[in-house]
């Protein structure tokens, strides 16, 4: 599919019409929690509800779906998604980074409620997790650097590709035949050191979210190219722990508000269309 469902608000709109917005890929972050997100809960205290908190397990190094500015506080599409949310179902959004490698684990050990940051629905994740319907549609896409040789996903060949290490980027480029003609495929701790290696010439490509890979490159104006190829389309929801079906009901029924009164759209547009911060 070739829509863009993050560049442009019209694109974003025509999701939201289509359905996709029906129900409304690291490191431990080292930085102080941002203002309004109190940092870890204790072991075993996080559930849904507790105190009237929801906390939520998110990479804060995933721009723009959720990472830190300049004074450090953590912003992004899923940061303001999410406290819209919680404060809809009476609660209070914390926000705690995790590895997320071990997303699932931090979820399933209560120690937090949800992950809700650019997560792909997969087959193999609704095993363990509870997903919302899907809020947005996601491409895996191949960046190179502007000289790069590489203009063709079967260029990849013999050449070494760099992807965020628990991310839906490892599972969409290792089911492509072209993978197995792959010199190496690199795991890395978040997208953007990847991308830093790329630039380095460590990387010959790196495979990343549509988000990230078109917002950092975007910032490097003339640094990066995106291949017309990519490893598929994806949808993004919100996952939550298979026995929280209430917690899940209620966060569905925000996500639908926000998407009728144009809350949703309107986030969308603040990270997606406008000058970012």
């Amino acid at each position: 599919m070739q829509r863009r469902a993050f560049t442009s608000l019209s694109a974003f709109s025509l999701l939201a019409a289509a359905g996709v917005l029906a129900g409304c890929g690291k490191q431990q972050g080292a930085a102080p929690a941002a203002s309004g997100a109190s940092g870890a809960a204790p072991a075993g205290a996080a559930d849904a509800g507790h105190a009237g908190k929801f906390v939520i397990g998110l990479d804060d190094n995933f721009p723009p779906m959720g990472f830190r500015n300049d004074k450090q506080e953590l912003v992004g599409y899923d940061i303001d998604m999410a406290r819209e949310a919680a404060r809809r179902m009476g609660m209070e959004a914390d926000f705690k980074p995790i590895d997320w490698s071990a997303k699932e684990a931090e979820l399933n050990g209560r120690r937090v409620d949800a992950l809700w940051n650019g997560m792909t629905i997969t087959e193999e994740r609704k095993k363990n997790v509870a997903f919302t319907r899907p809020y947005m549609e996601n491409h895996q896409i191949i960046v190179v650097t502007a000289a790069s040789p590489i203009h063709a996903k079967a260029d990849l060949a013999a050449k070494v590709v760099g992807v965020q290490d628990g991310s839906s980027a490892v599972e969409a480029v290792a089911k492509d035949p072209v993978s197995r003609q792959m010199k190496e495929i690199k795991k890395f701790g978040d997208n953007v050191a990847a991308l830093m290696d790329l630039t380095t010439g460590r990387l010959d490509a790196v495979v990343v979210d549509e988000v990230v890979g078109r917002y950092y490159t975007s910032r490097k104006a003339g640094q990066y190219r995106i291949l017309s190829d990519n490893f598929g389309s994806e949808e993004y929801g919100v996952g939550l722990r298979k026995d929280d079906k209430a917690l899940l009901a209620k966060l569905d029924a925000a996500l639908d508000a926000m998407k009728a009164d144009g809350t949703a759209q309107k986030i969308a547009a603040k990270w997606f269309q406008a000058p970012q911060q």
